[in-house]
């Protein structure tokens, strides 16, 4: 009966061990405990898809992002539960001197107060369009340790670094983040290019609150964002077309894809994007390259035209526009003086996409705005 018993209560262990395993990767049930946690709340979310969070008693967290990534969030003083599969990360808090490559997730951190959670950057100070960032690295509270396929090991390492954030770039070197992971530092890879809607893009910075403990600020300031789309889409459609391009060192006009995130910003804030049906199915990239005539076939007629200026630098001029491309002289925004530019930090800012949804509906609803509500934006002349 005694060997019974303990083979049953072996059985029993394996069995708990495994739905653990399972659950790791597939995720739980609302309100399911989870390896000897007990569930309290999921993470309300309005528009991410590629993350959830799950709350557990004593202070514990879950983050599960869409790819099979799990992260297991201790509090400070707080034991790794028995039974976690090797997959899942442990990220002890207070999270340290991370190592922070994928440039998308900084404006996240800083806009929670969590700059001095950051020591080491994949980036170069030259490279930052945040300010609190390049002040940051210029000061030396934030040392460059290698871009994203050449990490700096040695510095990293003698930083105690507590977690690599990483854009997918990482993807293409795997070997890059299997040796992170062998130094037993957690890999968490950002996904939040792959949101399908503008703001939940924006709503990572709930995940990164669950890391730094912030999730009434992380609140505060997703709502704000929030509520800047909702006062510009209430305007409803301003009957006007919009090109989002710029022209490549080859000439080619290079365009978001109709299904982009910048076309659909264009849209929520009233507007129409002017390539519709534009290469959704081609391959997983958000822009595509069309040769100046096809771009002129099919834009010339744009009631507004915005020059991404992140590529190239920023253009302040139509004669600079037109040193792009003499053919743009043609076009009707151009002519109407409809030419826009952007700022160079309008990819960097992830948290102000809402705001940027309202700078593109007070172009196209206002004659003259002032220049203190685009600071993202900025008309040629």
């Amino acid at each position: 009966m005694k060997r019974m018993i303990q083979g049953f209560a072996a059985c029993a262990a394996v069995f708990l061990m495994s739905l653990c395993t399972v659950n790791a990767q597939e995720g739980t049930a609302e309100g399911e405990n989870w390896c000897g946690l007990k569930w309290e709340d999921r993470m309300e979310l309005q528009y991410a898809e590629e993350f959830s969070v799950d709350y557990y008693e004593g202070g514990y967290a879950r983050i599960m992002i869409l790819d099979g990534q799990t992260f297991l969030v201790v509090p400070e003083g707080g034991d790794v539960p028995d039974g976690l599969d090797d997959d899942v990360a442990v990220l002890q808090k207070p999270l340290q001197n991370i190592y922070l490559v994928a440039t998308s997730a900084m404006d996240l951190f800083c806009s929670l107060d969590g700059l001095d959670s950051i020591r080491l950057s994949g980036t170069d100070v030259d490279g930052w369009y945040i300010d609190e960032a390049k002040s940051a690295m210029e000061n030396g509270d934030i040392l460059y340790a290698g871009k994203y396929s050449a990490p700096d090991y040695e510095l990293i390492l003698s930083e105690g670094c507590s977690l690599a954030v990483e854009s997918t770039m990482i993807l293409h070197t795997p070997e890059v983040k299997e040796k992170l992971e062998d130094f037993e530092i957690p890999v968490l890879v950002e996904r939040s290019s792959y949101e399908s809607h503008p703001l939940g893009r924006t709503e990572w910075i709930k995940l990164y609150s669950v890391l730094l403990g912030k999730e009434e600020l992380a609140e505060e300031m997703f709502l704000e964002q929030q509520e800047q789309m909702d006062m510009a889409a209430a305007s409803g459609s301003t009957g006007k077309t919009v090109a989002f391009f710029y022209i490549s060192s080859n000439g080619y006009a290079n365009v978001r894809k109709s299904n982009d995130y910048v076309s659909k910003m264009i849209e929520l804030a009233g507007g129409t994007y002017i390539f519709q049906d534009l290469g959704e199915e081609e391959n997983a990239l958000s822009t595509m390259n069309m040769t100046m005539e096809e771009f002129y076939a099919q834009a010339k007629d744009a009631d507004v035209i915005i020059y991404n200026s992140t590529i190239d630098g920023e253009l302040k001029t139509i004669d600079e526009l037109l040193g792009k491309s003499e053919l743009l002289a043609d076009f009707k925004a151009v002519k109407e003086g409809a030419a826009w530019c952007t700022e160079k930090n309008l990819f960097q800012e992830t948290n102000s996409l809402g705001e940027m949804i309202a700078e593109i509906n007070t172009i196209l609803t206002e004659e003259d705005p002032a220049l203190d509500q685009l600071p993202h934006m900025y008309r040629l002349k």
